[in-house]
């Protein structure tokens, strides 16, 4: 869906998520069992033995259809307490795997740093995205939003598995 030339679009504010809280968004909204089978996954304990129970905020708001990711990323970036946000689109409602898109919150703008000392961030910034299948999407969100590992490593991880989809470690 492609959004008509004019107005900037303006998406919900979000409200009452909780830091600890998963964050997924839907913005495909073809295939209504690709979407409740997506949600039965990521409403799974999860973990190497399910100890942890699914902290999950889902958006299923029609408003939010076709959203982009950068249009997501303008809209969640006064949340400062979200390092990652994971969409539900069209590939999701696609894919056998359902992998959803992962994308970092956090990022740095290149165009203010000094080629003499960064050239190699500015040749080769942090990736922003990877796909997750949604049961990895826990694991992602925990270790990122505490630090334990950052966005670049999971993206990493994702690459090296097959289709480019992180499944849980």
């Amino acid at each position: 869906m492609t959004m008509p030339e004019g107005p900037e679009r303006v998406l919900p504010e979000i409200v009452e998520r909780d830091m600890f809280d998963a964050f997924v968004i839907r913005t495909d909204f073809s295939d209504g069992e690709s979407w409740n089978a997506v949600v039965g996954e990521l409403c799974r304990p999860w973990g190497p033995a399910g100890e942890f129970p699914a902290r999950v905020r889902v958006v299923d708001a029609p408003a939010w259809s076709g959203a982009t990711a950068d249009e997501v990323l303008a809209a969640v970036d006064e949340d400062e307490y979200l390092s990652v946000v994971f969409l539900a689109d069209r590939h999701t409602m696609q894919s056998p795997t359902r992998a959803l898109l992962a994308l970092t919150t956090v990022w740095e703008d290149e165009g203010g740093l000094d080629p003499v000392y960064y050239q190699e961030l500015i040749e080769s910034p942090e990736p922003r995205d990877f796909r997750a299948a949604p049961a990895a999407v826990h694991a992602v969100h925990a270790n990122v939003t505490l630090g334990n590992m950052g966005f670049a490593e999971f993206a990493a991880a994702a690459s090296a598995q097959p289709g480019q989809v992180l499944r849980p470690i």
